[in-house]
Formats: structure tokens, sequence, C-alpha cells
């Protein structure tokens, strides 16, 4: 996903004896009603665990003949990860993976040194109109991992690992977290898993990461007996084991890992420990110098 940066989300007053802040995205219309909530990064707020950056996109419904075109862009320094809830999303890049993401896949996008990629609504769901929901995320590549080659892979929801009881369904997408382990390679400590909650389930979340968060998709939880709504980030306090019910059938996510290994700028899509590395994608990409994304003619242009 290409976006520049929002006005800053909104932290709440943190009363519970779990909860350090509770952060409030702010939404933004990047076209055709298609609605993006930025969550992170926040000012009080950098990253958590290795995620800098998190965007919660729609639920939107684009009329017929219209859909998603986010046109080639560049990334350099980090890890896409995108998570779709309805929808879907062909993905094209210049390493020349084409790839359909469906609900409940993992597209796994290791940009490192660079890569350009699009997102778009395919062709065939432009006919009638296609509805769209998801989640795309980044996570910052680990000092000494910041500039590997590029790479792409892509994990179906089939390969995903899933737990299912007491009125929960979580699907470990990312990491270890809640006795499963996902498939999906990474370069750091990190977990990351979509669950539904029935009308009064709890869920444990163990202490056992350095950096944990609960992002309420839909719904409304209660932490510490407070009550929290829907498209709420609720960073956990480390080091203490935490509980929440739902007080109506909810969805969220659960994320985080091990701290950055280090201060991580953001400008545009890129992201790197060095500021310098930063001026030199921008110059890069001004002059035409990354690799092309096959069969795509269009691009973002550099902002100024």
């Amino acid at each position: 996903m290409s976006v520049l940066p929002t006005a800053e989300p909104q932290a709440e007053p943190a009363p519970c004896a779990a909860l350090e802040m509770a952060i409030r995205p702010r939404s933004r219309d990047l076209g055709d009603g298609f609605m993006v909530r930025r969550v992170l990064p926040f000012a009080k707020r950098r990253a958590l665990g290795p995620f800098v950056f998190f965007d919660h996109m729609g639920p939107t419904a684009f009329p017929a003949g219209a859909g998603l075109d986010v046109r080639p862009h560049p990334h350099i320094g980090l890890a896409t990860v995108t998570y779709l809830f309805e929808g879907e999303i062909t993905h094209r890049d210049s390493l020349g993976s084409v790839q359909p993401i469906r609900p409940g896949a993992i597209n796994w996008m290791t940009a490192g040194r660079g890569i350009v990629h699009s997102e778009r609504t395919p062709p065939a769901l432009r006919v009638t109109g296609a509805r769209l929901h998801g989640l795309q995320l980044w996570v910052g590549l680990p000092l000494v991992q910041e500039e590997v080659p590029p790479d792409f892979t892509h994990y179906p929801a089939t390969a995903l690992p899933e737990l299912v009881g007491n009125g929960q369904k979580i699907r470990v997408m990312v990491g270890a977290a809640f006795g499963a382990r996902s498939p999906v390679k990474t370069l750091s400590e990190i977990f990351y898993a979509d669950v539904e909650l029935a009308a009064g389930a709890t869920l444990e979340i163990p202490a056992e990461h350095d950096e944990r968060g609960i992002y309420i998709v839909s719904g409304a939880l209660a932490l510490d007996g407070q009550r929290f709504a829907e498209h709420q980030l609720l960073v956990l306090k480390s080091g203490v084991a935490a509980s929440v019910a739902a007080e109506q059938p909810s969805r969220l996510v659960v994320l985080g890992g091990a701290k950055l290994d280090g201060e991580r700028h953001i400008w545009w899509n890129l992201v790197s420990s060095s500021e310098a590395r930063i001026e030199q994608a921008k110059a890069d990409w001004k002059a035409g110098r990354f690799a092309k994304v096959p069969g795509e003619t269009e691009f973002i242009p550099l902002p100024e």
C-alpha cells in the first residue's frame, strides 16, 4: 500500500492494570470510498514489537467498474504483511510475482534492499463491483538484514494453524502464539494472530513476548473492567499477562514481538535505520533506477 502520513491517531488514558495505552486511529479516504485507518506509527508509540506501520483497510464496497488501484511504488528496509477478511487483491512485483490475495492467506513481501509492487482489484471483480476489508502491516527488518535481497512468499489460508473451542477461533498468521506456530518465515521474533470471539468468550494473553497489542477489528472487549469499542489498538504493559472478554461477537488481531533493535525512519514507503539510505532510495526512485513490475506501465511519482 502506498500512502503518505496522515494526522496522528489519538491515545486514550490507560487506567487498566494491564494496559499501557489505547490508540484510536484516524480515518482517511484514499479515493473511491476506500477507507484506511492509520494505527501506527503514532507519536507516543512508533512501533509495536517489530511492526512499524499498521493500516486497517475498509470495509468498503466498490461500485461496478471501480476497484483498488495502487500503482507500482517502491519499498526498502521492511517486510509487508497483507491479510484480508473480505475481497481480493492482485499483487504484482518487480520479482515477477503475480499472486491473488484472498481472505485468510498471508502475503509476506520482504523489500530488503529494494522492491516495487502494485495492488489492484482483479478485472473480473470490477464487472459487478467488489467489497474489500483487510489489514496491511509493515515489519521493520533487523539492522543486519535491512539490505537482504527482496523476496515474496505466499501462504494460503490452509497452511496456517487454526485453533477452535470455548467460543474462540484463533488463526496464528505469523510466529508462535496460543500454543501454535505459523509456517511463515520471518527474520525476527514476532507474532500475529486473527481471533474471533463469541459473545461472552474470553482470551488469555500471556506475557511471553516483549511487546503486545490487541487491535479490535469489530465488536467490543472488556479489559480490567473497562470497555473498549472497535477500531482501537490496546497496547499492553510489558511483562503483565492480560485477559479480555468479548461483550458481543468480536474480531481482533493480537500482535507484537521483540522490540526493534534501534530507531527506524519512515518516509513515504521507505523504512531504514539510516536517513541517508532513505535519501538514496528517493533519488533512485525519481531517477527510475528501481526494477520495474512486469506488465505495469504506471507508477506513483515520488511525493514532492
